[in-house]
């Protein structure tokens, strides 16, 4: 073997070495991640935020009953109105499932007042300006240098456990979705 060889195999072990190094070392970080994020059978997330009513709404509160937590971008946009509009024309058929629906953006306490009022919304809209539930729930966006709410849906049982999760919904059939969900989920329960 020459010299020249010799040194190109001990550089690209030097840094096949380096690599394996950086990869070790960033082993517990995604480990950690992993350990945080939300599946489906995990507990959900205790919060605390105030509805468009300007009370404090905690997830507790609804233990015993089923709750669609929805999160959405922003008030008064087409797709978060027609989803809006959507869940409010379903609210009696999730009544009889014993569901509560509850609408999370980080739009404040007023725009979500307004936002309800104009449209003739009588759900809980929950407002998080910090952005902290959100993030929690790993429903959080970025669209041309703006943070939004990322469109998701947890179904959450009365024991408070993530019973199914939805991911860049559909805003027009998402209701019906959901109730189809949980038609199944509540006769496997």
């Amino acid at each position: 073997m020459t010299k020249q060889n010799q040194h190109t195999n001990k550089s690209w072990f030097q840094l096949f070495g380096l690599v394996l190094m950086c990869l070790l070392a960033l082993l517990p970080i995604a480990v950690r991640a992993a350990d945080k994020a939300l599946a489906v059978g995990s507990k959900s997330p205790e919060f605390t935020l105030t509805s468009q009513d300007g009370v404090s709404t905690s997830l507790s509160q609804f233990k015993g009953k089923w709750v669609v937590l929805y999160f959405y971008p922003k008030d008064f946009t087409q797709g978060c109105t027609i989803e809006a509009h959507n869940f409010q024309r379903d609210e009696q058929q999730y009544e009889k499932k014993n569901t509560v629906v509850l609408g999370v953006s980080l739009d404040s306490v007023d725009s979500h007042k307004n936002f309800c009022a104009k449209e003739g919304l009588s759900f809980k809209l929950l407002a998080d300006p910090s952005h902290e539930v959100a993030a929690t729930y790993g429903s959080l966006m970025d669209f041309k240098g703006t943070t939004y709410a990322a469109r998701n849906t947890f179904i959450v049982d009365p024991s408070g456990v993530i019973r199914k999760m939805y991911k860049g919904v559909n805003p027009n059939k998402h209701s019906e979705e959901v109730l189809a969900a949980l038609s199944e989920l509540q006769v496997s329960q």
